[in-house]
């Protein structure tokens, strides 16, 4: 974006630091205006790898990296930790919990959140979503307890429903994450177990279309 030097400075608020807020900060490079980036997280996360964290193959710290990092360099931007209440259309203000912040400009890029069609009292408990690192942590977790559990369990209808893994939602990330699930107990735990042979896993993959990655071209 280049700058007119005639224009006053803007106050630009741009809420959130995921993809999209990062790409509009650096698009902002230069610009005669003063870029406040806000979230409530001192990390940017690489979403589409959260499966790879959910399934053992990497750790949280390699997809995420400090937001003040990636700025670092572009001077008309300083960074805010801190998460957003609310924002005030008519006073062009965003309350923060430890304060507020004018703008003359307002970026919301604030992401997503995982629904259970309105089953979350339900369903949520059993059925954690991925969309942030702790999601990521919680998923790994039960799946190597599960194994965990299976290698104790004498009985074997109760053994082959611990080794039973249910992902929901055939887009990319429920792909990739069945994927790597399979992986894990074909390859990875091979060998690693006395009374379970982690390849006898089963992962099933529900999607409600009538067929999986329904945003991608049949032929792919």
């Amino acid at each position: 974006m280049a700058s007119d030097p005639t224009r006053p400075v803007q106050k630009i608020v741009v809420l959130g630091g995921g993809f999209g807020g990062l790409e509009a900060v650096r698009r902002l490079a230069g610009a005669r205006a003063d870029v406040t980036l806000v979230d409530a997280r001192n990390h940017h996360l690489f979403q589409p790898l959260l499966y790879q964290v959910a399934t053992a193959a990497l750790s949280p710290a390699d997809i995420a990296v400090p937001i003040r990092r990636i700025v670092a360099r572009q001077k008309n931007v300083r960074v805010v930790l801190a998460r957003a209440l609310e924002v005030d259309r008519e006073g062009k203000r965003v309350h923060l919990e430890t304060g507020s912040i004018d703008y003359d400009w307002l970026v919301l890029a604030v992401g997503s959140r995982s629904t259970w069609y309105g089953h979350e009292a339900e369903w949520a408990r059993h059925a954690p979503s991925l969309k942030n690192l702790g999601d990521a942590v919680e998923i790994r977790s039960r799946i190597l307890a599960a194994f965990e559990a299976a290698e104790r369990e004498p009985d074997a209808r109760r053994r082959e429903r611990l080794l039973t893994f249910v992902v929901v939602g055939g887009g990319p990330t429920g792909v990739e994450l069945a994927g790597a699930m399979a992986e894990i107990a074909r390859h990875t735990l091979r060998g690693e177990f006395r009374s379970i042979d982690p390849a006898r896993a089963r992962v099933l993959l529900v999607e409600a279309l009538d067929r999986v990655l329904p945003t991608f071209d049949p032929e792919s």
